[in-house]
C-alpha cells in the first residue's frame, strides 16, 4: 500500500469515527425529546381519580425514546470497539442517564397500570360495604328524628 492510500485511509477513518458520533449524539437528542414532558405527567384537566390515572398512563410512554436509545447504544459500542472515539465519556454518561429515564418512565407506567385496575375494584367495594339495603332517605329520617328527641 501506498503512503497516500494511507492517509486517506486514515483521513477516512477519522470521518467516520465523528459521523459515528454525530449519530449517537441525535440518537440521544432524538430520546429525550420523545420522553413526556415533566407538565403532562404532572398536570391534568380529569374529574375523578380513574381519569387522572387513565391520562398519567397514557403520558408515561416512552415510546420511541426506547427505539432511539437503541440506536444510540448500537452505534456507541460500534464506535467504542473500533476506538473510533477519542473522548466517549460524555456519550456514556448521557447513555446511562437516558436508560435511567426510560427505566423511571416504564416502571411508573406500571404501578398506574395496577392502580387503574386496582381503584374501580376498590370503589366498587367501598360502595358495597356498609349495612345491606339501607335507602340514604330512610337513614336521614332516623337521623332527624334521633336529633328532634
Amino acid at each position: 500500500m501506498s503512503q497516500a492510500t494511507l492517509g486517506d485511509d486514515e483521513e477516512l477513518f477519522g470521518e467516520a469515527a465523528n459521523e459515528m458520533r454525530e449519530d449517537v449524539e441525535a440518537s440521544l437528542e432524538e430520546a429525550w425529546a420523545t420522553l413526556p414532558a415533566a407538565d403532562d405527567i404532572w398536570k391534568t384537566d380529569a374529574d375523578n381519580v380513574l381519569g387522572v390515572l387513565n391520562g398519567l398512563n397514557s403520558a408515561l410512554d416512552a415510546g420511541d425514546a426506547e427505539d432511539s436509545l437503541r440506536d444510540a447504544k448500537k452505534w456507541f459500542t460500534m464506535g467504542q470497539r473500533a476506538d473510533a472515539f477519542d473522548d466517549a465519556d460524555d456519550l456514556e454518561e448521557e447513555i446511562e442517564a437516558l436508560e435511567e429515564a426510560i427505566t423511571d418512565i416504564s416502571e411508573a407506567g406500571e404501578q398506574v397500570g395496577e392502580l387503574t385496575s386496582t381503584i374501580p375494584a376498590l370503589r366498587g367495594t367501598l360502595q358495597d360495604a356498609g349495612p345491606a339495603d339501607v335507602d340514604d332517605d330512610e337513614s336521614e329520617a332516623a337521623d332527624e328524628d334521633e336529633d328532634e328527641e
